[in-house]
């Protein structure tokens, strides 16, 4: 039941003008008239408003911006041609774990990728409740009176390359009482291509039902359809890239502890099989490559939710959750790859309209979407094996740690004398903020401590 003390419901909210959505947010859900919390939300909105209003129109009820740092991870060699490769992303050491494996793999010929596939698929599910044989016999009029209806929509993206390269009829009646779905297969070229993709299946679904009225094929008696969607699918099975990386075992160099080359190749190949057995370590092990894919997917505009669904379906495509990722140690070969679907864009939606999107995308020499395909799988893979590394090796949290302490000297806000201490202290100790706390107060009101 809803009192009169906890009644915050409003209507028409989205109509009130930016100023007048944050005050109601402040009377209602923070402490009236706090001036300090008007100031932050007020801090992060930009000084140009005409650049605002176009990061605004990005969603809804904005009140401000939220701020994602973004940094830069240089020395990927990608198929022979040297990248800077911008990431926006919250989580400590996931750019420096992507700088050293670009760093090492440069001395070690870099990363190779190579293009699986590029289709996305669209899907017209309907429901229609004649004989099986009826809707099979006449479906390639039906396709062709489809196609002929969208002709118009596609005829842009066909100039372009790209266009419909095949619809087939599914039968889900087995599973659902007169279900039936047309699967269409599309090429976007260069565009991420959801908003054409629903267009056509959106046309395609009207001239469905046109079809089913008219045509002579259809059984008088059969010519009810109702139509229960028509939309995109973010799972693309058919749009691929691969990643790899390569090299003679001895030429692995050696690691922390005085591992050697051997043992780091055996103990890395295992860690990966470990992650194609365990969907509990498979979880964290994909995690840890979107951590390396989400951050130049987040920094190019492209849809990173999108990405993730995808990789994750993708993952537990045979029935059992695993990596993305693959190793193997043969003929004295090291060798590590990941096969990720990539449906991404360089042109049109956020990457033609977010500054920043535009200037990550010149960074990277303004690339096709194939081109950005192959960077993106490349940075996932160099964040992978930079992962497995430290967890084979020195363990993950020592590497983790050591950012995370400048988060807890920013935290504490000491000053430049206190945090160059503090990381030296700290240097073969546990980090953690009770600790870098304690000892700070320590140090403070130690005897001749002046302060800096």
């Amino acid at each position: 039941m809803i009192t009169e003390k906890n009644n915050n419901i409003i209507s028409g909210f989205s109509k009130l003008s930016k100023g007048e959505k944050l005050d109601w947010l402040i009377h209602h859900y923070l402490k009236d008239g706090d001036d300090e919390a008007k100031d932050i939300f007020t801090l992060f909105s930009l000084e140009d408003e005409a650049l605002q209003k176009i990061i605004d129109g990005f969603s809804e009820n904005t009140v401000s911006n939220f701020v994602m740092p973004y940094g830069l991870a240089p020395n990927f060699l990608i198929d022979g041609e040297v990248y800077c490769v911008p990431m926006v992303i919250e989580e400590s050491s996931v750019i420096a774990a992507a700088s050293a494996a670009a760093k090492y793999w440069m001395d070690r010929g870099g990363f190779k990728t190579t293009i699986l596939g590029t289709t996305k698929v669209g899907q017209v599910h309907f429901k229609w409740y004649g004989h099986g044989s009826v809707i099979k016999n006449i479906y390639k009029k039906i396709e062709s009176f489809l196609l002929g209806c969208a002709a118009p929509i596609i005829e842009n993206m066909q100039k372009r390359g790209g266009g419909i390269t095949r619809t087939e009829l599914i039968d889900f009646t087995k599973e659902e009482n007169g279900l039936y779905q047309i699967k269409v297969h599309f090429e976007t070229c260069d565009s991420m291509g959801a908003n054409f993709i629903n267009s056509v299946l959106e046309k395609f679904a009207d001239s469905l039902e046109r079809f089913f009225v008219d045509s002579p094929d259809v059984p008088d008696e059969n010519r009810d359809i109702d139509i229960i969607m028509s939309i995109l699918s973010n799972y693309t099975p058919e749009c691929v890239v691969r990643a790899e990386v390569s090299c003679h075992v001895q030429d692995l160099g050696t690691f922390a502890n005085g591992m050697l080359a051997e043992q780091l190749a055996d103990k890395f190949r295992t860690a990966v099989k470990i992650a194609h057995i365990d969907p509990y370590r498979a979880t964290t092990h994909n995690k840890g490559i979107f951590n390396g894919i989400d951050a130049v997917i987040m920094a190019t505009g492209n849809d990173f939710r999108a990405c993730e669904a995808a990789g994750h379906t993708y993952a537990a495509r045979d029935g059992q959750y695993k990596s993305l990722s693959f190793c193997e140690v043969k003929d004295g070969i090291f060798r590590f790859w990941l096969d990720v679907p990539l449906a991404i864009g360089t042109v049109g939606g956020l990457t033609s309209l977010h500054p920043l999107a535009k200037k990550s995308l010149e960074i990277l020499g303004n690339p096709s979407a194939e081109k950005l395909m192959r960077i993106v799988a490349s940075v996932g893979l160099a964040q992978n094996f930079g992962a497995v590394r430290s967890l084979v090796t020195t363990g993950i949290q020592q590497g983790h740690m050591k950012m995370h302490l400048m988060n807890i000297l920013n935290h504490l806000s000491v000053s430049e004398d206190e945090c160059v201490k503090l990381i030296s202290h700290f240097e073969d100790k546990t980090v953690s903020y009770a600790g870098v706390r304690d000892y700070l107060q320590e140090m403070r009101s130690s005897v001749g401590y002046r302060g800096c």
